[in-house]
This record gives C-alpha cells, structure tokens and sequence, in this order.
C-alpha cells in the first residue's frame, strides 16, 4: 500500500487523531464490560449484519479489544451461515463457519485484526469486527489476510483493500451508484488511521488515492435498435410504502426503454424478490422471494397477484421445462438432497422434491429438450448434472475446489456443454454434457495481479451469472468485485472482451433485438441502471466487438404504473433479470404467434442459426 508524502501524511495523522476519538465514542457499546459485538441478521438492504449503532454511514463495523465474543442472532424470515470470508492469517477459531438456521452463534476472537463475515447463501451480507491492540498505533488490520478458500494477501495488497472497500460500499446505501441524482458518486469510509503489513496509514486516503472518487456517472442513453418485448430486473433493495420487507419487479419497456411498472404486491409483504421466469405464454410472472420461503406468481400485464406458494428456505432461481412447463425452484437455504421443488404449471401445486445428491443449489438452466438440469451447489462447492427422462442423477461434478462457492451455470443450446461459475476462486468450470468431465477452467482473474492490481488484460473478479447466448455463440458474465462485463466466445472458451459494469454488478439475461441479434442485459446490486449490452453487433458469430449500447435507470419514471409507493433506495438492488419473450432455445419455440411474428427467423430457430 503506497504511503503518502511527509508533509501530507503529517497532516492526516494529526487529522485522523480526533476522527478515531470521535469514531470509537461512536461504537462505545462495544467496549462494554463484557467484551461483546452483537450481530443481528436481517433481512434489510445495507444492515443485513446488524449492530444497531451507524460508523460512517455502515451498522455493519464494529471494533473491540482482543478476546471479544462475536455473537450473531437471527431476525431474518429465512436461513444463513455465519461463515468467516476474510479473517487475520493463522488467527485462533478461523475458519468459522455455521450451517445455515435462524437461531444465535457466537465465536470469540482474540487475533488482532480484520474479521468480515458473510453469508454462504446471500454472500453479499457482511458484517466486520476489528480487534485492535489497544498498545499499537491506528487500528489493526494484521499484516496478512486470509480468505475462506485459502487464499493469503499481504493486507496492504489491491485485492485486500479492493475487498475492504466493497464492504464500505454493501453496507452504506448511502455509497451506491444513484442514477437518478446529477451528482458525483461519492463513496465514505472512516476517516481513521489503520495498522498493514507496510505501516500505519490513513484509510480513505488511501482507498482514495487507490479507486478514486468523487466520481462523476455517465448519463443514460437508450439504445438505438428496440428491444423486442420488455425485460423485467428484480429492485431488490427497493422499498414502498405498506410493507416491512424491501423489493420490488421492475418492468422496462424495450421500446421506450422507460420503467413502464413497478411491482411491490405490499398485500403478501413480498420479499426480497431475487430471480424470475414466465411461463410458455408469456403470460405471469414466477418470482422468487430469496430472503424468505416463497415463490411469487403475478400477472404480467396487470401486476396483480395470482398466488404465493410456499417452496423452501431461500428460494433462489426458478426456471420451467420446456416440453411440459413444469416449474422448478432452487431453495437454496435447504441443506437437503432433494432441495429442488418441482410445481405444476401456473404454480398450482407443488408436484415434488427433486433429488440432485446436495443441498443449497443456487442458479440452476434446463435443456432446450427438457431432459436435463444442471445446478450450482454453492456450499457443496459441485454441480450435479440431472435427467428427468431417467429422474436419477447422470453426475456430480467437483468444482474448483471445495471451497469455491458455485453460484449459477449457463448452457449451450445445443446442451453439449454447460458452464459453472465459481465466485470465490473466480473460476469458471466448463463440463462436457455427454461424458460428464470438466474440459476447461477459465481463470477470470489470470490478467489481474492480486497484490499490486495491475491488469494485463480482461478480468472477472468473483463471477455471478453467466448465461450462454440464445445462439450459444458467446456468453456474458456478471463480475462483482471488480465491476466488470466479460465476454466468452464459446467456440474458443476464451475471454475476448471486458466492459465496464457498476458496483454489485450480478445479473444477466439476454433478450431479443428488434430486426435479428441479441442484447444481454446487465444489472448490478449498488446501482439502479441496467446496461445493454450488444455481444455480437455485426452478427458474425465472433464477440470480439462486444459493446455497451445503451444504459437505463430503474427507477420509476412519471408514467410507471406502481402498486405502493417507492420510499427508498429507488430502483436499487438489481440482481435476477428475464427477457420477455423469452428466445432461448427450446423456449422461443413454444412461444405464442404474437411474439413470433415479431422475430426474425433465426431468433426463431437460435440453434441452427450458428
């Protein structure tokens, strides 16, 4: 970590000195008698790990001497671990890490340093402790850092700090990407001085000096081809009036690319909406409730409510089969074998568990045929390969590595191959469908240097959804550390292109392109814009040339159609993302005439089209 001038850092430290007076004096319960830090885990945007008192804007920080007890209880209406992401090298009771419940943990630690804990199944809850040495100079940070998957940085490294500033972000509301205000984005941090590998350093100057700020957005601009149809972002971080639980569906309009709905349903308090599909008529909404044991189904065209079905802890992601329209939905709070529900169409009864040999399956894709399903095992750190004309299991496959928590998959639409992304050890696992081996391991970060953060070329820094294009020419991977868009030719299974993405970025869907082509729509957590992406803009099969063509607020605008009141975090928490219509393979031909009349024959028919 570069330390900065004499003079100037004779300054900051005289400054920084009445900054950690009055930042301990704003967490003194936490010198209490006892030694405690108390975490209560929520279910609300930016305080998912809870202390009750504000340091810079987070509730999620808090400092304590050695030999302090962590306790953590529950006020969520669903399931989380409490697991150590990142903890001070060799430190005592590290690696912690609780099965997923809704009762209390509790661990004690007693290593100076930097504790930030998550959650396996919502890994963007964090909650952080610093156990600092009352006889050592600025807070302790320990001089090396250790990740749950094994991975050891020096702290004052990019990829330590690149870390430590995500957090700042999550935790703040206050620190998101806000589109709908004509003013700079402005990140806060604790004007404090901390203790690294390399010295005792002001904290903001260097994130500062490190990442920027004061940073002024890009304004939007639609794209100029139309989308066919409307895509629809889970706000999840959005609240309204009349309900206790944040999220909302919002409704783009792929014409005038206008938030044409907003759709909260304050009647069932719907919660935390993360993921959704449609059925083979386009006609409602299946939404699932991730913070909370529910999938949604509405009307498309109205808004309204239809019915709420309970499915399981953490219902994650929800897709249907192409030949029957059976549902089926992730709980990927459920510890159990067979944690996958499969419901009738229109969610009018819940038919069965799927058994897929493990438990908290994540981001799930079926085959165009309807014979197969592949899943990301997030805990298990596997993926099981299942077929339903046998309703047996082909494979379970490894990941990365145990710990490298698999979150979504994406396949060809031929299903001759089908990709797992691996958020911890920013892998993505290539599996042959056929022979059930792994044929590749992309290295997303292979151009990044974790110590001095230099880049060399593209990189995906902990990877989320990464659907495969409806044509299977390329596909489109969602980056959350490092805010990035990367693009994969599927023919080479190379990155060719790298875009820049917002803070959080998470979500990805393609969609149909008025007049032949494909958009891949992106949206991002601590932001409330999607990008469009254009992954093939001269359709030569080659995505080399893939662009950013448009950006869209998601937030409401004077003409959106809204069921509540928005009342905070406008258009904020983007995460799950659906095209409608949808023109995946196997999908786009079950759709009615009205959405097909508006394609052009190759969308019509994606997997011949190549």
């Amino acid at each position: 970590m570069p330390i900065p001038s004499p003079i100037i850092r004779f300054s900051l430290v005289l400054a920084s000195y009445a900054a950690i007076a009055i930042f301990l004096l704003s967490v003194n319960s936490v010198f209490a008698g006892d030694n405690e830090v108390n975490f209560q885990l929520t279910d609300h945007p930016g305080r998912w790990f809870d202390t009750g008192s504000t340091v810079a804007g987070s509730r999620s920080i808090a400092i304590a001497t050695p030999g302090v007890r962590v306790k953590f209880s529950g006020n969520s209406n669903t399931v989380h671990t409490r697991t150590s992401l990142i903890y001070p090298t060799r430190a005592a009771n590290m690696p912690f890490n609780t099965e997923p419940r809704k009762g209390g943990d509790d661990v004690t630690l007693t290593t100076p340093g930097l504790y930030v804990f998550t959650c396996s199944i919502h890994p963007y809850m964090f909650g952080a402790v610093i156990v600092d040495d009352p006889k050592t100079t600025g807070l302790d940070l320990a001089d090396s850092l250790s990740l749950i998957n094994g991975i050891t940085v020096p702290s004052s490294s990019d990829l330590a700090t690149r870390l430590l500033r995500t957090f700042f972000i999550a935790t703040n509301p206050a620190n998101w990407q806000n589109y709908a205000r004509n003013t700079p984005w402005t990140v806060t941090y604790p004007n404090v001085d901390v203790r690294v590998d390399s010295g005792v350093v002001n904290l903001p100057a260097v994130l500062n000096a490190r990442y920027g700020n004061e940073v002024r957005l890009e304004e939007l601009s639609n794209p100029e081809i139309p989308a066919v149809g409307e895509i629809l972002v889970t706000t999840q971080f959005e609240t309204t009036a009349g309900k206790s639980k944040p999220g909302t569906v919002s409704t783009v309009n792929g014409a005038s690319w206008k938030v044409a709905r907003k759709v909260a349903l304050p009647s069932i308090n719907m919660n935390n909406p993360h993921n959704l599909w449609t059925d083979k008529n386009q006609k409602v909404i299946y939404v699932t409730q991730w913070f909370d044991s529910k999938l949604t189904v509405y009307d498309r065209l109205t808004g309204k409510l239809i019915r709420n079905v309970s499915v399981g802890e953490s219902p994650a992601h929800v897709m249907t089969l192409t030949d029957s329209d059976r549902i089926h939905v992730t709980n990927n709070g459920d510890s159990r074998n067979d944690s996958v529900m499969e419901l009738a169409p229109l969610a009018t009864s819940v038919l069965r568990r799927v058994d897929i040999g493990r438990g908290n399956p994540h981001a799930h894709w079926m085959s165009h045929d309807g014979k197969h399903m592949v899943t990301a095992n997030a805990i298990s750190g596997d993926t099981t390969q299942y077929n339903f004309r046998a309703n047996a299991i082909d494979a379970i496959v490894p990941a990365n590595s145990p710990f490298s928590h698999p979150l979504a998959t994406g396949m060809m639409p031929d299903a001759s191959k089908y990709y797992l992304s691996n958020l911890l050890d920013s892998v993505i696992t290539v599996v042959d469908m056929n022979t059930h081996q792994v044929i590749k391991e992309i290295n997303m970060i292979a151009n990044y240097d974790p110590i001095s953060g230099a880049i060399s070329g593209p990189v995906g820094a902990l990877p989320i959804q990464t659907p495969v294009s409806p044509d299977g020419t390329n596909m489109v991977t969602a980056n959350t550390l490092t805010g990035t868009i990367t693009v994969i030719n599927t023919a080479t299974d190379e990155i060719v292109a790298m875009l820049p993405c917002d803070p959080g970025c998470h979500g990805v869907q393609y969609g149909a392109k008025q007049g032949g082509g494909y958009y891949a729509y992106v949206s991002s957590k601590f932001s409330n814009r999607m990008l469009v992406v254009d992954p093939d803009p001269n359709q030569d099969g080659n995505p080399v040339d893939a662009t950013i063509v448009g950006s869209v607020g998601l937030f409401s605008a004077d003409t959106t159609l809204k069921d509540a009141r928005v009342t905070g975090n406008p258009g904020m928490g983007g995460q799950g993302i659906l095209a409608v219509p949808v023109v995946y393979n196997g999908w786009v031909q079950n759709l009615p005439v009205q959405w097909t009349r508006q394609l052009t024959q190759e969308q019509r028919n994606p997997a011949h089209s190549r």
